[in-house]
This record gives C-alpha cells, structure tokens and sequence, in this order.
C-alpha cells in the first residue's frame, strides 16, 4: 500500500469547482461560536460539493485566520452568505422551495439513518450553537429535525463532526 500523490486524486481544482454540479443541500449556521468549526464546515461542504454555507447570527465570516486554519482554502471554493438573522434566511430558503431539516434533538425527531430525503429535492440543514443548539426561533421555521443516534455518557457532537457525519449519511448512495 502507498498514499496518492496529489496528483492521482483526480481532485477538481477552484475554476472547475465553481462550475461543477452541486448538491441541492445548503448548510445553515446557527450561531456557531468556534472559527474552527466554521472553517471545518466550509472544508466539509467542500468534499461535498454543497451548494452554499449560510452564517448566520453571531457566527464567523471570512476572511479570519481562524476559519482559514481548518478551511484550508475552501473559503475560496464553497459559495458563502452571512445575514444577521436567521429567521430571514430560513424564510428565504423556504420561498425558494427547500425543505428546512433542523439537526438536534427533540421531540419527534427521527434518527439520521431514516432521512425521508430524496437525494434530489433541495434541502437546508441548520445547525446549531455548540452549547445551546438550534435557537427555538430557527427551530420554529424547520419541517422536521433528524438526529445522529448515540450510545456515550455526552448529549451531543461537536458540530464539525455533526456536519461531516448528516453529509456523509445523506449522501453516501451517491459516492
């Protein structure tokens, strides 16, 4: 066994990125208080091809430092939009025909591997504050919530790896 070069990934590079096909999924961040995990989510929805990344509130925004440590570049590849409020953004999405999926845990949410997803209808997945999730005001505007099932002592996931894990469960007939 040998690693790839960088070369063999067969990997798009930023023009043809752009010009690529995308998911119809968008990322909605709710508030997320760690530039780490907003650079994480940009690099993930990179390796997804998702269509677009919604800050939202009090999260970060490029260009910052931060966010380019875990991004890696993907800032420059990932189309992007920040609004100060939420409920604007959700209602938009929501005009323009996508199902908003809140990703937390409450009442009557189903688990992520019974997403009703069909793989082609436009979807948002909102994602929420790394202490106090999905604000009740976001959540008022969501059709449904899924959540990652989990066996541990914790509640809850960092949002990075929540964001990788829904991505990869959503998409992983299409790989």
């Amino acid at each position: 066994m040998r690693k790839l070069a960088m070369e063999e990934l067969g990997r798009l590079d930023r023009e043809n990125f752009k010009s690529a096909p995308k998911q119809p999924i968008v990322l909605v961040l709710d508030n997320i208080r760690s530039l780490h995990n907003v650079g994480s989510a940009f690099r993930t929805a990179d390796a997804f091809r998702i269509e677009c990344l919604y800050l939202c509130g009090f999260t970060g925004k490029p260009p910052h430092k931060e966010i380019e440590r875990s991004a890696l570049g993907a800032t420059e590849t990932v189309s992007w939009v920040h609004h100060d409020q939420i409920s604007e953004v959700l209602l938009e999405l929501k005009s323009k025909g996508y199902t908003l999926w809140a990703i937390e845990q409450v009442e009557r949410s189903i688990p992520l591997q019974q997403s009703i997803w069909d793989g082609q209808s436009p979807v948002a997945l909102v994602f929420g504050n790394e202490l106090f999730g999905i604000s009740e005001e976001a959540l008022s505007h969501c059709s449904g919530a899924m959540e990652i099932p989990q066996q541990g002592t914790k509640h809850s996931l960092n949002v990075s790896v929540t964001i990788g894990i829904v991505l990869w469960e959503l998409l992983r007939s299409r790989f």
